[in-house]
């Protein structure tokens, strides 16, 4: 068999983690028998993966490597629907069932894992294949180098070795993770055990690939079961994929995921049920960004961070901050539509744009009941008698509500925006815009509105300022958005005095919150009132540090960077 050598371009991830896009293109036609080359006929658009993302970046060296990147789109199956779902790819002519046991390698303190690198040995059917996967030259691009390997002796499998992704991306990667060291440090930690059924489809727009897994991933005496359809582009526009997915979601309620199986058995051999909670990565928009550009980087940055928070959150096993950080992300989006309002109509269609509001309003019922559980300790050790419980939350299950279909379909449909093809390919289109110009006064008249409220923070009422921190909110995250396209050092002194203001007025919001919860439990039980007293006195001291942090803002001195 040739030699594989691949790049896995990621439409979104943070720091290469958990995409939930690949883009696969090929050079060379993948070995198919007989009867999926009758199924994979190349449709009557004459479109290639490879001419709707750019060109292939060059893997390997070894002689008959081939390029491959992916799209791909991975939604969880709950266990009731596993034999429905199975059944239901298998259906049609084409159609075929394997095993896959595979065995995932790092060192003892996760140097690969650490890196965003996956090194496996996989036995598929009766043949092997050893894979590297890990980031590519920046967080947009996922990199994959597959080696086909000889049959080893029945029983046995065959030996890892480092020097088959040699003078490849990936390969280059490992090298500088593992040092001298090598293979040397390099052991077993989790394996996975998989029964795929996998069939290709053709649809309006393309051909796609069915696979449903069901199967474990293992480490030690831990397991994590796995029941989940993969949706991968075989030919034709990146829409096909969304489409079959859209489709799939509504038939049986599957949601998306983008934890891959790498990441999750590498919790399972630390012992652990969840990820770190993924925060906002920087974005720098280029001096020549245009409005239309800005919006995917921006769309993209915002989704990196809200997608694997949302998976943890919808997995069940996630802490409070993920809620949290899945907040802000849509946050941070909302504030990206206000920022490029009137540039680029529509920004999001009217029905998605309000889908976003809405999941944003309905988690925060639930934030709002996280908030007031961390004050729980506080109150108690002031001296505070057993309390009744909280009503927060609104009766709002916040792992429902992000598995529930409308939701998959709010995430599916802003995906579908990554791979829009660009307006300047049309002969209609309006002239692109450069982002700069616009930004710098928009930025401009939103810091005055923000100067304006804080100079009169004292007379606001309650609503007044939380809509002054909304608006600060709204500021801070446009300026990083847009920061890149100004002077550095101007934009983070700005800055500076900006993200204490917000954090002030956050914790007073949430005093606020608390309060207005504690005093509605107050009518059915009296100990509640001892909540509501100790919570009007910090009330008074937060409103203190609000004052001294948004004083800052109206000084003369403040970098008006955006001049």
């Amino acid at each position: 068999m040739p030699l594989r050598s691949s790049a896995a371009v990621s439409v979104f991830c943070r720091a290469c983690r958990s995409p939930a896009w690949r883009l696969r293109s090929s050079r060379k036609p993948t070995m198919l028998n007989s009867r999926e080359r009758a199924n994979a006929r190349e449709d009557s658009s004459g479109m290639r993966p490879d001419a709707i993302m750019g060109a292939p970046r060059k893997g390997g060296n070894t002689a008959g490597s081939e390029v491959l990147q992916e799209i791909e789109l991975k939604l969880q199956v709950s266990a009731r629907l596993r034999a429905t779902v199975q059944a239901e790819v298998a259906q049609g002519s084409g159609s075929v069932r394997e095993r896959l046991r595979a065995a995932y390698y790092d060192t003892e303190d996760r140097r690969l894992a650490r890196a965003g690198l996956a090194l496996r040995l996989r036995q598929e059917g009766r043949g092997w294949v050893q894979t590297l996967k890990g980031a590519g030259d920046h967080a947009m691009v996922r990199l994959e180098h597959e080696v086909p390997l000889a049959r080893a002796p029945r029983g046995a499998a065959p030996v890892l070795d480092l020097s088959r992704h040699d003078g490849t991306p990936a390969g280059v990667r490992l090298a500088s993770v593992l040092g001298e060291a090598g293979a040397a440090g390099l052991k077993e930690l989790y394996r996975t055990d998989i029964l795929r059924t996998r069939r290709r489809l053709r649809v309006r727009g393309g051909m796609v690939e069915l696979a449903f897994d069901a199967g474990e991933i293992r480490a030690g005496r831990r397991s994590w079961p796995v029941c989940e359809l993969e949706i991968e582009l075989v030919s034709g526009s990146p829409a096909a994929v969304i489409d079959v997915a859209r489709r799939w979601v509504r038939r049986h309620g599957l949601w998306l995921d983008v934890r891959t199986k790498a990441e999750r058995g590498d919790r399972l051999a630390r012992g652990v049920e969840t990820g770190e909670p993924v925060k906002a990565a920087p974005l720098a928009l280029g001096s020549g960004a245009t409005v239309e550009s800005a919006w995917r980087a921006m769309l993209g940055n915002c989704l990196a961070q809200a997608l694997p928070n949302a998976s943890e959150v919808a997995g069940g096993s996630a802490r409070a901050e993920h809620l949290h950080q899945l907040r802000v992300g849509l946050r941070r989006l909302r504030s990206g539509l206000r920022f490029l309002e009137g540039w680029l109509d529509p920004v999001l269609e009217p029905g998605v744009a309000e889908s976003v509001s809405r999941l944003f309003s309905s988690l925060g019922d639930a934030r709002d009941a996280d908030v007031q559980a961390a004050l729980m300790p506080e109150l108690l050790a002031a001296g505070a008698p057993p309390l009744p419980p909280l009503r927060g939350g609104r009766g709002v299950d916040a792992v429902e509500l992000l598995r529930e279909t409308d939701t998959t379909l709010l995430w599916l449909d802003l995906l579908a925006w990554l791979v829009k093809p660009p307006a300047a390919g049309s002969p209609d289109a309006a002239p692109a815009r450069l982002i700069k110009p616009l930004a710098a006064r928009r930025l401009k008249r939103w810091h005055a509105q923000v100067a304006e409220a804080a100079g009169r923070f004292d007379s606001l009422a309650d609503e007044d300022r939380h809509r002054l921190r909304k608006r600060v909110k709204r500021l801070r995250y446009s300026i990083e958005f847009a920061g890149a396209l100004f002077p550095s050092r101007r934009v983070e002194r700005y800055l500076q005095r900006l993200r204490p203001a917000q954090e002030s007025l956050g914790h007073f919001n949430d005093v606020v919150v608390a309060q207005a919860g504690w005093r509605e439990r107050a009518d059915d039980d009296p100990r509640a009132w001892f909540a509501v007293g100790w919570l009007a006195a910090r009330r008074e001291a937060v409103l203190g540090e609000c004052r001294a942090a948004l004083a800052p803002l109206l000084l003369a001195d403040v970098p008006k960077f955006w001049k």
